[in-house]
């Protein structure tokens, strides 16, 4: 790559990240191209954003169209994209109201107003705790940190925000110890994606939504990675049979554009009134406009079956390849995780892109795969390929 690039990377970039050697500059459907015109199967999506790929056609168009147009006005105002997104949001999810931010952390900080509000009009001001699952990760403000249940996260940044507290994945008993009358809302992901993508039981969560009707405690569900057709359903909580209280999307809704929702039912659709939550970009004209597309595309019966059966394929595909390097495959749709020996994962990970491969990590030793939606069974085969050569 360009190293003059990577120098004033160095000078002007707070050193946040740990950066691959490599350049991008264009895109097109599943293929990333570097400054040096080399090509590469896309096996990250932007950590799970390009839902649609990269350079979609008709992305493009209403990129241009409302550019021409407008970029932003504010909340101040009426918006036409932001009230149809809602409007599709909403009917496709038989949820209520729709609350817009830019990101997934910021949704899932939503939620937890939402819940704690609801319970202080209800109960009072003692009943404010949230439970989160060991292992999950909710984001990287202050407030999702606090709710992330994972050690290696809670470091430096004290004090950290009170009123969570943690239960072991899957064991219900374990929650029912935990969720006394200071507990207000229950938030997890369905299928844990940064901790290793691990699927959470069916029977597991069915028991937790109960649990949280009997107590009129709210069912949050983060579905910042797992939304808008990503396990092959447009939700993950549709496969679960759950009707959730509060669900927090991003990532592939924007398709490339930065967006994040909150969804709620209709006992806490107008817990918050006006004054009480707010965003300064939040609902933004191009990121709606953009959204719109999307569930347009995405929301289709044949659209979300082939995510499905590609996710299906592909999962069946790694497993078939023959190799004492890989000990599980697992996940949901195009959401697919491959454990593997901890001590040579990163040396898979440089090897895959030697060959021309993107993938992502999770966990400490989890190869995790969020190609785009739209990857053909063609290219699946070139990475499956790939990975032969590799886990030799």
């Amino acid at each position: 790559m360009n190293l003059e690039i990577k120098e004033k990377e160095n000078q002007y970039v707070m050193s946040t990240y740990g950066r691959f050697d490599i350049c991008f500059k264009k895109g097109n459907g599943c293929v990333l191209v570097d400054d040096e015109n080399h090509s590469y199967l896309d096996c990250t999506s932007g950590i799970g954003v390009n839902s649609l790929g990269h350079n979609h056609p008709e992305v493009v168009k209403v990129i241009q169209e409302q550019a021409q147009n407008l970029l932003h006005v504010s909340n101040l105002y009426y918006s036409e994209p932001m009230i149809y997104l809602a409007e599709k949001l909403v009917t496709a999810s038989h949820m209520n109201k729709v609350f817009f931010a830019n990101s997934g952390a910021e949704a899932n900080e939503g939620m937890i107003k939402i819940a704690r509000k609801y319970s202080y009009d209800k109960y009072g001001e003692n009943r404010n705790v949230i439970l989160t699952l060991k292992q999950s990760f909710h984001g990287r403000t202050m407030a999702t940190l606090s709710a992330t249940g994972q050690d290696k996260f809670h470091h430096y940044f004290y004090p950290f925000v009170d009123g969570f507290d943690y239960v072991e994945c899957n064991n219900i008993h374990d929650l029912e110890n935990k969720c006394d009358d200071k507990v207000c809302g229950i938030m997890m992901e369905l299928i844990q994606g940064e901790s290793g993508v691990v699927p959470l039981n069916v029977e597991y969560v069915q028991q937790v939504e109960k649990l949280c009707h009997e107590k009129d405690i709210l069912l949050m569900i983060d579905e910042v990675q797992t939304g808008i057709g990503r396990t092959g359903t447009l939700f993950a909580f549709e496969q679960y049979q759950i009707h959730p209280d509060l669900v927090s999307l991003a990532k592939g809704l924007g398709a490339g554009m930065p967006i994040g929702a909150v969804l709620t039912a209709e006992k806490c659709q107008n817990t918050l009134q006006k004054g009480e939550h707010g965003t300064t970009f939040g609902g933004n004209l191009m990121s709606c406009a953009v959204a719109n597309k999307v569930m347009e595309i995405v929301n289709q019966p044949d659209f979300l079956y082939e995510v499905e059966q590609k996710g299906n394929y592909f999962m069946n595909q790694i497993k078939a390849i023959s190799s004492s390097d890989i000990k599980e495959v697992r996940g949901k749709g195009l959401m697919i995780g491959i454990v593997v020996d901890e001590k040579k994962r990163m040396d898979y990970v440089n090897e895959f892109i030697k060959k021309g491969l993107l993938v992502l990590t999770a966990g400490i030793d989890v190869i995790r795969l969020l190609p785009p939606l739209i990857i053909s069974y063609e290219e699946i085969d070139k990475i499956i390929l790939i990975m032969q050569e590799v886990f030799q």
